[in-house]
């Protein structure tokens, strides 16, 4: 069976093989201290887990070039990057999103451009305070039809890919994600109470530059799955009221979903950190069939959900990361307790939580997959 066709069975609740063998992934801080505790200097983000795989007796899986579609949701052009100040150990820049942002000194602000560690930022000004801000600095930044939206070799990437054996995803910011970054958390609030207006002016626009953009795409290419990123749940509840996610979030899913699956791609998941169990019936009734990455310290319990939603959902993630920090019996218990019954009725991946901290041993870590590869087929 191919990589593809695991990924797919194991998600859509079909009898895969081996299901994908799928632990979770370091950080920088986390190699760093994997380097202090086992793992060989010379294996770095892109050598790790192929060493990992044959220190328990396993093939790393042919080195293959994999193409990816190449189309970018992101503006076009970016804001100019450059550091406004320098101070007490901070830079404060203007990012590629035109927000003004500080950051440690350790960085510069590259960093930004694809976050590399578990490192907090602060926000002072986001790039849209008003309609007049996304009239004449960020609605012109997305034009679907932009030079360099679509690489100019995207044909012949789209036929290469349909001759693939692994998975394709196609990754996109929800609506909540997209307007938190042009107007910030905060301001988005209450915008959403003063002004819901204006949100779902922005949420119409960003719902139709989507789907200008992915339309094409689709048409071209056979995609396995499309992933919303959303981040937008705290540690108890939703950032918004489920009536909010309904009025301002939903008519996006409901445009998209039919699209993404009339396409041929089975999968519509959903990624958001924090308790999301108030979530994920909405995330159904919109057509979404997947969910990462199932925090447990956020009081999400997966063994539960899967109880009270069967089939109409499946889970990539949802191994407590603290059972793996803690290692021996207390995380063979939690993931003992988690992935048998979860893979027997299927719709699972299993994974760490989240990214993995530095916290979690290498020692620990090794125990941890093993035991993963034992449950998933692989030993």
């Amino acid at each position: 069976m191919t990589e593809r066709e695991r990924f797919r069975r194991a998600l859509l609740f079909g009898r895969p093989d081996k299901v994908p063998l799928s632990p979770g992934g370091p950080r920088r801080s986390t190699l760093a201290a994997w380097h202090e505790q086992g793992l060989p200097s010379e294996y770095g983000p892109g050598q790790w887990f192929a060493y990992l795989l044959s220190l328990l007796g396993l093939e790393a899986p042919p080195a293959t070039l994999r193409v990816d579609p190449g189309v970018s949701f992101r503006m076009i052009p970016t804001f100019e990057e450059k550091v406004l100040e320098h101070r007490d150990g901070h830079y404060i820049v203007q990012d590629w999103m035109g927000a003004v942002t500080e950051i440690s000194d350790e960085f510069d602000y590259t960093y930004i451009r694809n976050a590399i560690d578990f490192v907090t930022r602060k926000w002072h000004r986001f790039p849209v305070q008003s309609r007049q801000d996304f009239e004449e600095r960020m609605r012109w930044r997305f034009d679907s039809h932009a030079p360099g939206r679509f690489p100019e070799d995207f044909e012949a990437r789209a036929r290469a890919l349909r001759r693939r054996d692994y998975p394709v995803t196609v990754g996109i910011n929800g609506p909540f994600w997209q307007l938190r970054e042009w107007l910030g958390f905060e301001n988005l609030c209450l915008f959403m109470a003063e002004d819901p207006d204006f949100i779902e002016y922005l949420v119409q626009f960003w719902t139709d530059f989507v789907m200008e953009t992915l339309q094409p795409l689709l048409e071209r290419v056979e995609v396995d799955r499309v992933l919303f990123s959303e981040d937008m749940a705290y540690k108890e509840h939703s950032m918004i009221s489920p009536a909010m996610v309904r009025r301002f979030l939903v008519p996006s899913y409901e445009r998209w979903v039919p699209a993404i699956k009339a396409s041929g791609c089975p999968i519509v998941e959903v990624d958001s950190d924090g308790f999301i169990g108030e979530l994920i019936p909405i995330w159904i009734e919109a057509g979404v069939n997947c969910c990462s990455p199932i925090e447990v310290a956020a009081g999400n319990d997966i063994v539960d959900y899967r109880h009270r939603f069967g089939q109409a959902m499946a889970y990539n993630g949802g191994i407590d990361k603290r059972a793996l920090a803690a290692g021996g019996e207390e995380m063979r218990s939690e993931v003992l307790r988690v992935v048998p019954p979860l893979l027997e009725a299927g719709g699972f991946i299993p994974s760490c939580d989240h990214g993995v901290p530095p916290d979690i041993s290498w020692p620990n870590f090794v125990e941890y997959t093993r035991l993963l590869a034992e449950l998933t087929g692989w030993l």
